[in-house]
């Protein structure tokens, strides 16, 4: 049975973007520091090569690990794939802790989209469209 790696983001900015998804699920920025910085130069990685890639990484183990890898243009059109991030741990949020997480993850660098309030048949839709710094898109619900 397969598991999931990782998800994986090209960015213009490795290092940035990883720090801000770091802050969206609350685990520690991360950086390259020895000893793993210095085992990857003398495996013959320069300085710059370390800019061209970062990790957001839960330290329990237990939420997905995100990898950032440079990009090699610009984003040009929207995702065929994206995250939908949970607002509260269990079930559905309130639309009060909606918006106080809307404007935490706005404070962090998000960029609202637009606020989806409908049905979808006999279910009721609730979320918020946010793009990251990057302008990848992702819902919050």
């Amino acid at each position: 049975m397969a598991t999931l790696g990782n998800v994986t983001f090209y960015a213009d900015d490795p290092r940035t973007l990883s720090h801000f998804w770091a802050g969206v699920f609350g685990y520690p920025p991360l950086e390259w520091e020895d000893p793993l910085r210095r085992q990857l130069l003398d495996a013959g990685l320069a300085e710059a090569d370390l800019s061209t890639r970062a990790l957001a990484e839960d330290p329990e183990g237990v939420g997905p690990r995100l990898f950032f890898h440079h990009a090699d243009g610009p984003k040009r059109r929207r995702n065929r794939i994206h995250l939908d991030v949970q607002a509260v741990p269990d079930g559905r949020p309130t639309r009060t802790q909606l918006e106080a997480e809307k404007d935490r993850l706005v404070a962090l660098g998000a960029e609202v989209v637009r606020l989806v309030d409908q049905s979808w048949g006999p279910w009721p839709e609730l979320y918020y469209q946010l793009r990251d710094p990057e302008g990848n898109e992702f819902c919050l619900q």
